[in-house]
């Protein structure tokens, strides 16, 4: 009798597992705070928009091929930790950005108006909005780069590579996407790779 009824406990005890399993929530789906959670699965676009633009799945990171618009995942974000692997493939003049805290495009203009962390040769990792957010000589040209974006109430910090590059404050939308920017016409094809995030209470 104790064997049938270990036996019966144990196969309850493994469809529980397998139910928990099955009813997960998609990487775009809220976390529990502080934990890092992936917002790409390296495979398929899912639970990603691609607007004005086109992208697909290479080699495990999302490519920028062609346009000018945006990529993002479905779910608007408050206060977060993003990081994030890029590298441009154009040979020089390249140019893109990560918007964050930005609404979808409007209008005739393909892109959201702000706020931009810039991937523009020369301005890797600058917020025009943002007066307190420039730096310079942290990116590796031709080569993957990495960024790690705090988002907190009116502030914001970037590191790149693993080193500050500034913090800065006065955001003003208090909410809003994460978008990968495509303007391929004219500053060419990106990878991102290893994009993931980290919810926060901080800010509210």
């Amino acid at each position: 009798m104790r064997s049938i009824c270990l036996a019966a406990a144990m196969s309850l005890l493994a469809n529980m597992s397998l139910a928990a399993e099955v009813s997960s929530p998609p990487a775009t789906q809220p976390a529990e705070k502080g934990q890092f959670v992936s917002l790409f699965d390296g495979k398929t676009l899912e639970g990603w928009k691609v607007i004005g633009c086109e992208a697909e799945v290479q080699e495990g990171a999302i490519l920028i091929k062609a346009g000018n618009g945006v990529v993002r995942p479905d779910r608007v974000f408050v206060d977060y930790v993003l990081e994030l692997d890029w590298k441009a493939l154009k040979a020089d003049n390249w140019d893109s950005g990560i918007y964050f805290r930005c609404g979808d495009p409007a209008g005739n203009y393909p892109w959201p108006r702000v706020y931009q962390v810039n991937l523009r040769k020369g301005m890797e990792g600058n917020v025009e909005e943002l007066k307190d957010a420039r730096s310079t000589g942290l990116t590796k040209a031709g080569e993957w780069n990495h960024f790690r974006l705090k988002v907190a109430g009116t502030t914001a910090e970037l590191e790149i590579n693993g080193k500050p590059a500034w913090k800065a404050d006065g955001l003003k939308a208090p909410k809003g996407y994460i978008s990968l920017q495509a303007e391929v016409p004219g500053g060419g094809q990106f990878l991102y790779r290893n994009i993931r995030i980290q919810e926060l209470d901080e800010g509210r």
